[in-house]
């Protein structure tokens, strides 16, 4: 039987995997964009990475407020929703965060998320997940989403989300370059075939980097998810609240009357509790979730 501090210590080390792959990659995209797509030498090539640079920095001092406002969250009343309260106080004291920041989303679909940096967090519930979910089963929620604050997963998340919005401005660049017939600023160096060998590879990079990207982004996510409910159950020591709470959430989705959370998207769906994309949605395909039942195994193989 797996113990708490085993199943955290393996999806920590995968997903330090996945991120240094995912990094290597990028840097990848960005050494052929400027050296073999443009020509062009190691001054643009450090231009360039300090431009994503600032953009990455950018994204994760302020990405908080974005994410919160296209959520169209609003903060949460202590004395409407008191056991959001009482369970996110007990949690920080617990896992020796600062108190986050409680906001709430009017929105059927039982779900929640985390964002903001580890010293300043925020945690936003639905309406229907805190009118559905019990003190106990609540607990587990909150105590999944302080695991991805303690972990410093939304940083990582927020990391992996800028790195795949800069290789999509990168990958739609080479497109266009390729429709202007641009590609290959130093072709005059080089000869007609190793010239026409750039422009495919640079043509497959564009129609693929933001793919694979995106692939390595769910791959990321949902090693988090199973760390976090490893972390949260052993926070709690109830194991059993969270599967009940999985078990709740499995139900809704799979209620004919389901639907997604309003306001999610492809980009802050890696955040989230669960699947926001509820249904049979061409969405799911690419659900930056682990499915639900393997997420109940995971937590009863626990008990």
């Amino acid at each position: 039987m797996a113990s708490f501090f085993d199943e955290i210590a393996r999806n920590k080390t995968k997903s330090l995997i996945f991120m240094f792959i995912f990094t290597l990659f990028f840097i990848g995209i960005l050494w052929f964009f400027v050296f073999a797509f443009l020509g062009l030498g190691w001054i643009t090539f450090a231009i360039v990475s300090l431009i994503v640079l600032i953009y990455a920095a950018y994204s994760y001092y302020h990405g908080e407020k974005l994410v919160l406002r296209v959520s169209r969250a609003q903060e949460a009343d202590r004395k409407q929703y008191p056991n959001f309260y009482a369970a996110a106080e007990g949690l920080s004291s617990a896992m020796q965060v600062p108190m986050p920041k409680l906001y709430v989303m009017n929105d059927p679909n039982p779900n929640a998320f985390a964002t903001g940096r580890r010293t300043s967090p925020s945690i936003c519930a639905t309406t229907g997940l805190l009118s559905m979910m019990n003190r106990d089963e609540l607990d587990g929620v909150i105590a999944h989403e302080m695991s991805h604050i303690a972990d410093n997963d939304v940083q990582l998340m927020t990391i992996a989300i800028a790195y795949i919005g800069a290789i999509g401005l990168i990958a739609a660049f080479v497109r266009g370059l390729m429709f202007f017939g641009l590609g290959g600023f130093g072709g005059n160096r080089r000869g007609g075939g190793a010239i026409l060998v750039l422009l495919l590879v640079g043509f497959v990079i564009g129609l693929l980097a933001p793919l694979f990207a995106t692939l390595m982004q769910l791959a990321i996510s949902r090693r988090r998810e199973y760390l976090a409910d490893a972390n949260g159950a052993r926070v709690t020591r109830d194991p059993a609240s969270l599967v009940s709470a999985l078990k709740k959430l499995q139900t809704y989705s799979a209620a004919p009357a389901a639907k997604p959370v309003q306001h999610a998207n492809e980009v802050t769906a890696p955040m989230y509790f669960a699947n926001p994309f509820t249904g049979k949605s061409v969405m799911n395909l690419f659900s930056t979730h682990p499915p639900i039942d393997e997420r109940i195994k995971r937590l009863q193989a626990m008990y």
